[in-house]
């Protein structure tokens, strides 16, 4: 493929007339939809391939397999389980399967990674396909709404402004949806965190765009100040109501905390459950009287002991 330039993925932009598009499979079932796209498309040449073609090449790759593969699946004579599904019966199946990709990564297990994500990948697949199948999207069509995306939210990339930072750059990527949004009633910068995602998560995530539009402490010491005022509002709180809306305020407080310091929070109390996990196992497989047996100083001695095992095996 010989290209003079590409900005924003636009034809006009290539430098000299743009060629035909060259397909090395005319019998292949992406050959027909180019060409019912309007696209001028032709046979792969033996050699005499002009400047400006655009080449795709012999190699469609595994991704294209597995589109195919779940279409036979979907398809007469396909898998029951899975024509018997739906967008809402697979919504359980993306969430176990992003939480157990996130495991992996915690584990650092790279081939257990590669094996997770697969079937992560599975999910957007499944979901293009059985929507195709009933006349809307398909892959492709996720996968080009994608490379738009990824292109016009990129201009310090693709185009000619500039973003010499993350923090400038997440601004521009705010600033930029904003302006994608500009047809809703109502645009916030708040707006597109779904109300789905897990507390934790979410809490993170509004704080970080709330900082991003100035609702922000002037340094460090402003949270930790916070954190102290939070507290001392818990202790005051006089019934479950109040409870419930102090340690929501002070969560919320951490949250900001854990971002101020670089932390994840998420990541933080995932890490910590699985050490505490650990411990209160090993506690468990200790010789003697059991757990509900214990006093309050055996208590002590035996998450102490199990802290020294956890630690060492670690």
């Amino acid at each position: 493929m010989v290209r003079q330039r590409w900005t924003n993925g636009d034809p006009a932009a290539l430098e000299g007339e743009a060629g035909p598009f060259f397909h090395s499979d005319p019998d292949h079932w992406t050959f027909g939809k180019l060409v019912e796209g309007g696209l001028n498309v032709q046979p792969m040449p033996v050699e005499g391939i002009e400047k400006g073609c655009l080449l795709i090449p012999d190699r469609r790759g595994p991704l294209y397999d597995a589109v195919h593969i779940m279409d036979r699946l979907l398809g007469p004579g396909g898998c029951p389980w899975d024509q018997a599904q739906t967008h809402e019966s697979l919504k359980k199946c993306l969430v176990e399967e992003t939480y157990e990709t996130l495991e992996a990564i915690d584990q650092g297990d790279m081939a257990l990674l590669k094996e997770e994500l697969g079937d992560l990948l599975l999910q957007p697949i499944m979901h293009a396909q059985i929507e195709a199948a009933a006349g809307g999207f398909d892959s492709d069509a996720v996968a080009q709404g994608l490379v738009d995306k990824l292109v016009r939210r990129h201009p310090h990339v693709f185009g000619e402004s500039a973003a010499n930072s993350e923090e400038e750059v997440l601004k521009q990527w705010d600033d930029i949806k904003r302006a994608e949004r500009k047809s809703a009633p109502v645009v916030s910068i708040l707006s597109g965190i779904p109300r789905e995602m897990p507390a934790l998560l979410r809490a993170h995530e509004i704080s970080k765009r709330a900082a991003r539009a100035g609702f922000e402490w002037p340094d460090l010491d402003g949270v930790w100040d916070k954190l102290a005022e939070e507290i001392a509002e818990l202790r005051a709180a006089k019934d479950k109501k109040e409870q419930a809306a102090e340690i929501g305020d002070l969560l919320f407080t951490v949250v900001n905390l854990s971002r101020w310091m670089g932390v994840e929070p998420e990541d933080a109390l995932r890490s910590m459950l699985a050490r505490f996990t650990a411990r209160f196992q090993a506690m468990e497989a200790m010789p003697g009287p059991g757990l509900r047996d214990l006093t309050p100083e055996e208590w002590d001695a035996r998450w102490n002991e199990a802290k020294r095992q956890t630690q060492e095996s670690s």
